[in-house]
Order: structure tokens, then C-alpha cells, then sequence
């Protein structure tokens, strides 16, 4: 077993200040590890990086086609959003079209990440609401699927239906039995798998259009969603919107908590997972954006890659003081 190397360095002037140490893994189109750094059977909880697995039972269980979703659901599904009214206006519209309303989320309450919605909500003296949790879109998507399984309330608790057929999907797109779960921050159950796991269902999620099996049908439908609206996956400043909006649709690619990243490459016919065991985003965003860049689909000169894969730090009188970048071994 290799361990964790630094992937990620923190330079103040002239001096290596801080290193933050992790695993990633690229998969060819069978799955196969083609290039990796540290350890591809780490074990890890892919956090939200998995949101894509999680929302493919909500196609195959035929509750999309029943309940008319179109791409913007399917992107929301997969999101972990800002809660903008362009995130949250569009899931209270997907509850109430299915006759529900924010009580029946599991996700629990939180505040907006977006800036305007945040302040709104402080002047209007209001508290948030589950639909304000970043998780919100995934959640709505289960409800979706336990509507139309005529499921109880607590679809989030691991023996429910949904999350049964969520675990089935992880174990087989991963092509490894999960040996633990945990809850997630919304409250679903996460299933941990290896860095090698992920990839491989990055690659089968990026090799889909050249399949012509019902599961990747639905792939293909998630992967485009998510490419056709980056700014429903997330939100502007953040960085799988931005990443997403300058690989100009050759590349999917999702956070999750604990520093963890994928990417899902149609075009190459790559997926790729990495993990930062610091758990800084800091470093897993320049981490991603540097594989983008050594495989071809950012450029490197690209004002985004610049901003997101080697950011400059500043003090609070806006001085420069040093930088994030890549460690060799990423370069």
C-alpha cells in the first residue's frame, strides 16, 4: 500500500510553507488504472463526488419519465448548490409538481451560500429552510423516486427502497462491495469505496455514449445535464461551475466534502477521482485542475485554470503574499 504524497504545495514569498498530501487516480476506458499518485485502494467516502451514482436510480427506476424531468432537474439531482433563487426556485417548483413541500426533505435547514440570498434572507428577518441546503436537488430527486415507488416518508434511512437501489447502483458502477457506510451531511447514507472504485465509475459514467444499455442511457442523460447547466451543479465562484464552463463541455467534474473530486471526461474517455486527506478544498480544487490541464481538457493559460489551480494569497490590505500550486508530482 503507498501512502499519501503531497500533491499540493502553499508557498509564502520564497518559502514551501504548508503541503497538503493526498491520493488520485485516472481510469482508462476498461477501468484500468493508467496513472495514479499515492494510493488507488485507499478507502474513502466520496462525499458528494458521487451525486451522480446516487441520481441514477431516479432514471431507471422510470420516476424522471414518469414525473416529466427534463435536464435542469437531472442537473439539480447531482448538485451541490449555492441556494441561489436559481437553484432554490427551480426545487420548490420540482416539490410542489409533485405534490410535495419542504417539510418532506430529509436534509435538515441551511443557510445560502449565495451572497444575495444570504443577505435577503438576514434583512427579511427569515430562518432557512431545508430547500436552502445545498443537498436539496439530490433530496428532491429521491423524493421523486420514492413517490413513484410509493415508498414511506423516511426515504433518507439505509433499509428504504431508495437508498437500497442507490446501493446496488454504487456497488456495481464501482465494481466493489462497499464494506462501510456513514451519514452524510444531508443525511442520506454515503458508501465508501476506494479511489480506484471512483475513478473506474467516473470512467463508465465518461464511456456511456458508446454503450447502448438502459444504464448508460441514463449516464449519458447526467453527464450532459450536469455539462449543459454547471451553474445549477453549483454556482457562480464556485468551482466546478467555473471549471465545467471552461472545459467548454468535454468534462464533468464534482466536488465533495473532504476534499474529494471527480471527473467524468466523455471525450477521452477518462474518469478521475482524488482525494486530499487534509480534507482542505483549497488544495483537491487545484489538485483537479491540474490533472484538467496535464490531460488536455483546460488549458492552462485559461483565466480559470490560472484562478482555481494556482491562486495567489493576499492579506487583508490585498497585498500578495504567496500562492497555491501543484506539487511536482502534478505538474
Amino acid at each position: 500500500m503507498s501512502r499519501a504524497i503531497p500533491l499540493v504545495e502553499v508557498w509564502r514569498g520564497d518559502l514551501l510553507e504548508s503541503v497538503h498530501s493526498g491520493h488520485a487516480v485516472i481510469c482508462d476506458d476498461q477501468g484500468q488504472v493508467i496513472e495514479a499518485w499515492g494510493d488507488p485502494d485507499a478507502l474513502i467516502y466520496p462525499r458528494s463526488s458521487c451525486k451522480m451514482i446516487q441520481a441514477l436510480p431516479l432514471i431507471e427506476s422510470g420516476a424522471a419519465a414518469a414525473f416529466g424531468l427534463g435536464s435542469e432537474h437531472l442537473a439539480l439531482s447531482c448538485a451541490s448548490h449555492n441556494a441561489a433563487h436559481i437553484h432554490t426556485d427551480r426545487v420548490n417548483r420540482w416539490l410542489s409538481d409533485l405534490g410535495l413541500s419542504d417539510d418532506d426533505l430529509r436534509c435538515g435547514p441551511q443557510p445560502p451560500n449565495d451572497r444575495d440570498a444570504k443577505h435577503e434572507m438576514i434583512r427579511a428577518e427569515r430562518t432557512p429552510c431545508q430547500v436552502h441546503n445545498n443537498c436539496s436537488g439530490k433530496h428532491a430527486g429521491f423524493l421523486s423516486v420514492n413517490k413513484h415507488l410509493k415508498g414511506d416518508a423516511d426515504y433518507d434511512l439505509i433499509d428504504h427502497p431508495v437508498q437500497k437501489a442507490i446501493k446496488t447502483a454504487f456497488e456495481e458502477v464501482t465494481e466493489q462491495d462497499s464494506p462501510l457506510w456513514a451519514i452524510d451531511g444531508c443525511s442520506a447514507p454515503n458508501h465508501a469505496t476506494s479511489l480506484h472504485g471512483l475513478a473506474r465509475a467516473m470512467s463508465t459514467f465518461a464511456t456511456a455514449g458508446h454503450r447502448a444499455d438502459a444504464r448508460a442511457g441514463a449516464m449519458v442523460q447526467l453527464v450532459e445535464a450536469m455539462m449543459a447547466h454547471p451553474e445549477l451543479v453549483a454556482g457562480d465562484t464556485r468551482a466546478c461551475t467555473a471549471l465545467m464552463r471552461a472545459c467548454g463541455g468535454k468534462a464533468a467534474v464534482k466536488t465533495g466534502a473532504e476534499a474529494v473530486f471527480i471527473a467524468i471526461l466523455p471525450e477521452l474517455k477518462r474518469g478521475v477521482a482524488l482525494k486530499i486527506t487534509d480534507g482542505a478544498t483549497r488544495a483537491s480544487e487545484v489538485a483537479i485542475t491540474a490533472i484538467l490541464c496535464k490531460l488536455g481538457v483546460l488549458d492552462a493559460n485559461n483565466p480559470v485554470a490560472k484562478a482555481i489551480g494556482n491562486p495567489t494569497l493576499t492579506n487583508r490590505r490585498g497585498l500578495m503574499t504567496g500562492d497555491i500550486r501543484p506539487a511536482a508530482a502534478l505538474q
